[in-house]
């Protein structure tokens, strides 16, 4: 953070929910909790997987047939975050991520880590898996709940001297991650472990794999 890097060291940008950490099945007992509160019927893995999106709001469309209204959106957000947080502690790294990370700053590359989870949350828990050294910068959300990533990209690249753009790939789980990546002109490559089907991801137009050991191969091969 803060220190010179070179214009032409290849940076990954990690993505957390879905990508690092391996909470899919929290994320979907998290949200079946919070629709018990609210009348909604279950949901299972798959279709959570099929209907996800950013903006928030638009998933909870697709399941309601209609948007929340500000008030419903309130008490739906606190109601997921609520039950999803009392399980977020138990939940572990992907497979593999703790090596990927070790491996790609030994060989001397920069990465950093980038969320829509609140950031007072978001900090305490890549400490308490013992990463953080690995990143030169980690921002989570500081604003509402309901907005997309793009805008979040833009800025944290910005904040990090001597990174280029077009010398960034960022590792996902979810289509907005590719459509941030290519608002702030970087690479993309998305993770079929997380929030979406392969088919969803693939309607990205960016290369989709099945393991973060793949990805960065992927992503290796992008940067040149």
């Amino acid at each position: 953070m803060g220190k010179d890097l070179d214009k032409r060291t290849p940076h990954l940008v990690w993505d957390w929910n879905g990508t690092l950490l391996h909470d899919i099945e929290a994320v979907v007992e998290a949200t079946n909790a919070s629709f018990a509160e609210l009348g909604l019927e279950p949901i299972t893995l798959a279709r959570y997987r099929d209907l996800y999106c950013v903006p928030v709001p638009r998933f909870y469309e697709r399941l309601m047939g209609r948007l929340p209204t500000d008030a419903e959106w309130e008490v739906m957000d606190e109601a997921f975050h609520r039950h999803y947080w009392a399980r977020a502690a138990q939940v572990g790294l992907t497979p593999g991520a703790r090596e990927l990370l070790a491996d790609w700053q030994a060989a001397g590359m920069t990465q950093s880590l980038l969320s829509l989870a609140p950031h007072e949350h978001l900090v305490p828990l890549v400490r308490t898996h013992g990463i953080e050294a690995h990143f030169i910068r980690v921002d989570g959300r500081l604003g509402p709940s309901h907005t997309g990533k793009s805008d979040h990209l833009v800025r944290h690249l910005r904040a990090l001297e001597g990174v280029l753009p077009t010398r960034t790939v960022v590792l996902g789980d979810a289509v907005d991650d590719a459509v941030a990546a290519a608002s702030a002109g970087a690479k993309a490559v998305l993770y079929t472990g997380g929030s979406h089907s392969r088919a969803s991801l693939e309607a990205a137009g960016v290369p989709v794999v099945d393991s973060l050991e793949e990805a960065v191969r992927t992503a290796e091969e992008l940067l040149g």
